[in-house]
């Protein structure tokens, strides 16, 4: 059997966390009142009900706090989100195209989240979204999400996608076939730049803010994101579905917890 599974039920496949004790706490107890401190840290601003997020995914001794405040909005919706579609750039395998996963469920230290394997499965046809298992064993991008989604919204599916050598019209198709409905959040998991000096951080984090609040992905440079590929596909499906971008929070490393010479920038946005 794959190391990268457990088996509780015969025939149910499992994907065991990869970063639990790494980027957040592996202890429930601990991971629960973290998570609970980030969503607490900023209110939530009144008339702002997401239909989709963009969301940093460091560690959240980084993040965490910019991340909560996307988060924290998901209090204000006046219906269940019942399935969660969630990309994020490939950090750790080359991927062409777009990976799914075949697992039923994916754990985390505060318990499993079914798969939905019937929209995932039916994506297989589109000639660039593979099933590619081996994409998601070390990587973060998405695991680090789940546990903020677990402590707000409770019970939904997960439609977890990682996005590689593609464009934007690729997400952007996929997004038009899940659709976007008052049942599903869509969230794209991304840091913002990568490395720079403070002040000039803050300059490209700004610049691409600017790109997704005018939904303008080709505004969107190589370095001003991670997941460059996955937003630019969200904001053509925002453009053409009329929905409006607002900029939550935007910060870097070395306004949480790090140094100032080198920072990575972590933007927290939202679709209404």
């Amino acid at each position: 059997m794959n190391t990268e599974y457990s088996s509780r039920v015969k025939g149910i496949a499992v994907k065991r966390p990869a970063v639990a004790g790494l980027f957040y706490p592996a202890e429930p107890d601990q991971l629960r009142r973290d998570v609970d401190a980030f969503l607490t840290e900023a209110p939530p601003r009144a008339g702002l009900m997401p239909r989709a997020m963009i969301v940093p995914h460091a560690g959240y001794v980084y993040s965490g706090s910019i991340a909560g405040s996307a988060y924290r909005q998901l209090s204000l919706l006046d219906h269940p989100v019942e399935r969660v579609v969630m990309l994020g750039p490939a950090h750790r395998v080359p991927v062409l195209g777009i990976a799914v996963h075949g697992a039923d469920y994916f754990r985390t230290p505060l318990g499993d989240v079914p798969l939905d394997r019937a929209l995932l499965d039916g994506l297989l046809n589109l000639p660039f979204v593979h099933s590619m298992d081996p994409a998601f064993t070390q990587e973060h991008c998405l695991e680090v999400q789940l546990p903020f989604l677990q402590e707000v919204l409770g019970d939904f599916s997960l439609a977890p996608m990682l996005v590689g050598q593609c464009g934007y019209r690729e997400v952007d198709q996929v997004l038009e076939r899940i659709g976007a409905g008052p049942e599903t959040l869509i969230l794209i998991s991304s840091d913002l730049s990568h490395y720079h000096p403070y002040e000039e951080a803050r300059r490209m984090d700004a610049g691409a803010s600017r790109a997704i609040e005018a939904l303008e992905p080709e505004a969107l440079q190589y370095d001003h994101a991670c997941g460059r590929i996955p937003i630019g596909g969200l904001l053509l499906f925002a453009r053409r579905h009329r929905l409006r971008a607002v900029t939550l929070d935007q910060r870097n490393s070395g306004d949480t917890a790090g140094p100032r010479n080198q920072v990575v920038g972590y933007g927290a946005y939202v679709f209404v």
